[in-house]
């Protein structure tokens, strides 16, 4: 990835004379020949890949920005915590096409599993404090663990105890992960 896609884009911007300061984030796919591929390119965190990196940044943020601006982020020390995170979307019936909106979320509190947390994506407040969907990736259940395993068992958990009419997610999340995991080296 730094080879075929990172470094020539830095390259592309210093023969540009583009100074770019900021987040870039790069979303790519890769093949199964283990190419990259670049699918987008944003001048943001992605989402949902944000929820389950931020989560294990010790660094305050706000300290990485300021040397991002100040130009000396090569001088600062980023801490990450060693806990595995995963996130699992869950998405209305439809979506990414034509999706319902208005469908009554029950469970999004059910879990006492500390490991595990839920952030809206697509989801609107009632006159009565209901969540009810309003978009097509209406959850991103997230968690950690001290191994992968325990992060995706502790997800699927939440995500077990969440319902609404027609929700989806994926099956498979971090499962490349696992494999590779379990590869020897």
């Amino acid at each position: 990835v730094m080879e075929r896609i990172l470094n020539p884009l830095i390259a592309g911007f210093k023969s540009d004379g583009i100074d770019y300061k900021g987040i870039l984030y790069a979303g790519l796919m890769i093949d199964d020949n283990e190419d990259p591929y670049v699918v987008e390119f944003n001048i943001r965190f992605g989402d949902p890949e944000t929820q389950i990196v931020l989560p294990k940044l010790n660094t305050d943020l706000v300290d990485i920005l300021l040397a991002i601006s100040e130009e000396r982020l090569d001088k600062l020390a980023l801490d990450w915590s060693d806990y595995h995170t995963v996130c699992i979307v869950m998405s209305a019936k439809g979506y990414p096409s034509s999706y319902p909106k208005g469908d009554l979320i029950s469970g999004i509190h059910d879990s006492s599993d500390e490991n595990s947390w839920v952030y809206h994506a697509g989801t609107a407040q009632t006159d009565k404090g209901e969540y009810v969907t309003n978009g097509g990736r209406v959850l991103n259940v997230c968690a950690q663990g001290d191994s992968l395993k325990s992060a995706i068992k502790s997800a699927y958990s939440r995500v077990d105890k969440i319902s609404f009419d027609g929700a989806y997610y994926r099956t498979d999340i971090a499962q490349k992960g696992l494999a590779r995991l379990a590869k020897p080296v």
